[in-house]
Order: C-alpha cells, then structure tokens, then sequence
C-alpha cells in the first residue's frame, strides 16, 4: 500500500511539474500587434490601428524587426476573395515564399535556430493590383525593433517587369493557377539594386502599364495618374503621403506596354511617340517638383530589342525626354542589351533578374557618385 502510495505521489509530482514546464514555455511566447512600434514598414503601406493590420500595398513592400526564442509565427491574410504571397527572408537569407489565403488568417511558423534575435524581413511579393497583403501579428519569445543604417533611398517606377511577375516558378509552372501565381518582387532587379546598395527602397509598379497607354488599352489609367495614389489605382480619396518617402534616386522603366501590340484582337493604333514624350516629360516635371534634388535614372525595356523598330523607337524618345532636363538636373539613360526572357508569358526569370541587377548596379552607382 504504502509503495503504491508513494508512486502515485511521485508520477502526480512529475505531471505537475511538466505541466508547469509546458506553462512557463507557453507564458514566454508573447504577441506583437502589427500597430506595435517593435514593426517597421516601409514602401506603400496603410497602418489600420482601428483593425490592429498593417496594409502591404505595393510590390515588395515590407516589415521588418528581430525576434528570439525557438520560433517565430507570423499571422497574415489576404484581400478576399483573393490569395497573396508573401517572401520571408531571415538574417539576410531568402527563407521562402508563402501562399497567405484571402478566406481565413494565415500562420506561418518560422524556426529560429540561433540564440538571441535574428534578423526578420516579411515582404510583399505580389503587387499592388492584385489586392493588399494584411499583416496582422508576430508571436515570439521577443520581439524588438531592427534599427538598420539605410541613408539612400531608391524608388522603382515601372510595370510588370519592376513587380517581378512571371519570375518563380516555384510553386506553380507557368500558365497555371492565377496569373499574379509567379510573381515574386523578392528577386525583382529593383530590390536586387537595392539590397546590393544597402537602399531603402519602393516599388512603384503596375502590371500592363504604360507611360500614355497601357498593354492593352488606350483609354485606362496611367502611371501619371495613377502615381500619387497610395495603391497605384486612381483612387484620389486615398493618395500617398510624399513626405515618408523621399528618394535620392528615381528609376523609371516604362515603355515595354506602351509599344506593345496588345491582344492582336482589340483595336490598337500606332505608337506615339508624340505622346508618349509629352507624357513622359510632364510625369518627370512633377517629380522634380515633389522631390527637386532627386536624381532620375530612364531604362529601356529588356523585353525589347534594341536593334527592332520599337526598340530604336523607345530609345529615340528617352534621349529625346532626357534632354530636356539634363541642363539642370542629373538624369541618365540606361539601354539594355538584347534579352531572351525565360520567365512565364515572355517575362524575366529570377536569373534574368540577376543578370538585370548586375549590369544596372554600376550604372546607378556611377549616377550616384558612389
């Protein structure tokens, strides 16, 4: 009796103990609100205390802070009915991307295999016409807030070449699922530039967009429209806030959609070149006048031939445009060499995105004077 006694004593002593075990691991995960200070964001974003989200707008658009413990859970949702996709990097190192479902809210647990904080980087990698990416909360033993050093400030204007659409094939091959599925602004030649500059840096971009029309429209919203509202989509009740974000360096690739044929089923009239400089040269006009000393970088299309027509076309007018302000601001052409994109429906790949950054990196560094 008296053995029985002492067993069952013994095994309710090491139940209670492993329960309080389980308790004080439990007690040590803490929840961090997006709204809480630890988080900081950066590129088109929309903090929504009333909702405790934080909005990721634009391609490539961020959050970033340090966290310890044994793991990391990230809780994200999507605009519905749509899904998202969000690329986590972690001390410096692509972790992956992952699918966040507009239906429900999205946990995404990461390991921390280090001891003390790492380095945590959440990132928007669809762009901003297929809908928002919320993020709502991070859980973790600790969480504070990542101070890095960033002086310079890049900001990329484009279409779907600067969103990275088309480029990873990871998940899906192409053709399949939606059409925003390869999209990963992670491995965009902007945020290549950027990472390799030690920049702060925005994406500006919308698939199909022209400079005065779009791939494949005459009559729809522009870049030049649609730049100073917050989520690139001629909403003017919603407009971005200039004074957040004040770039030394602005690079404009649009062109590509401009001189495209569209469809080849719906109508559409020649180029212009007439009005795509007149565009062209009044968007730059009302840059210099938001930000007088910045600096602005004109890139052709890597999805056009040079040596074509329309390459020579584009060309022509960005040399045209260039001039007009080279007298009183420094303003550079970029031409790229021919490219054989081998991403999905004639876009670049993330190797084309590489090989993009590496030839572009010493352009803007000499434009930079670095």
């Amino acid at each position: 009796m008296y053995y029985r006694l002492f067993y069952l004593l013994l095994f309710v002593a090491i139940f209670s103990c492993k329960q309080a075990e389980k308790s004080s691991e439990q007690q040590k995960i803490h929840t961090y609100q997006s709204t809480d200070p630890v988080f900081n964001y950066s590129g088109r974003v929309l903090e929504d205390s009333s909702n405790h989200s934080a909005e990721l707008i634009s391609a490539a658009s961020s959050v970033q802070f340090q966290a310890s413990g044994e793991k990391l859970e990230l809780q994200l949702k999507a605009e519905a009915p749509h899904h998202a996709f969000a690329a986590i990097e972690v001390d410096g190192s692509y972790s992956n991307r992952y699918q966040v479902s507009g239906d429900s809210v999205t946990t995404i647990s990461i390991p921390l295999k280090k001891k003390g904080f790492q380095k945590v980087k959440i990132f928007k990698a669809t762009e901003a016409s297929t809908g928002k990416l919320f993020f709502l909360a991070a859980k973790a033993d600790s969480i504070t807030t990542l101070q890095e050093k960033k002086d310079l400030k890049i900001e990329f204007i484009g279409n779907s070449i600067t969103s990275g659409m088309g480029a990873d094939e990871s998940d899906l091959p192409c053709g399949e699922g939606e059409w925003y599925d390869q999209h990963n602004a992670y491995w965009a030649y902007g945020s290549r530039v950027a990472r390799a500059l030690n920049a702060d840096y925005m994406l500006s971009s919308v698939s199909g967009m022209g400079m005065y029309r779009n791939w494949n429209d005459e009559d729809q919203p522009v870049m030049p429209d649609v730049y100073q509202t917050l989520s690139l989509d001629a909403d003017t009740t919603k407009l971005r806030d200039f004074t957040k974000f004040q770039p030394d360096l602005i690079s404009i690739c649009l062109g590509t959609n401009d001189l495209s044929d569209g469809d080849g089923e719906k109508e559409r009239k020649a180029f212009s070149q007439k009005k795509y400089e007149e565009n062209y040269t009044n968007f730059i006009e009302s840059l210099y006048e938001k930000f007088p000393s910045v600096k602005i970088a004109l890139l052709t299309s890597p999805m056009i031939d040079p040596t074509s027509e329309k390459g020579k076309m584009l060309q022509s007018s960005l040399k045209a445009v260039k001039a007009k302000f080279e007298n009183k601001h420094t303003i550079a052409l970029y031409e790229f060499e021919k490219m054989n994109p081998t991403g999905c429906g004639f876009h670049p790949s993330i190797e084309d995105h590489e090989v993009m950054a590496e030839k572009l990196i010493p352009f803007y560094k000499e434009l930079l004077n670095q």
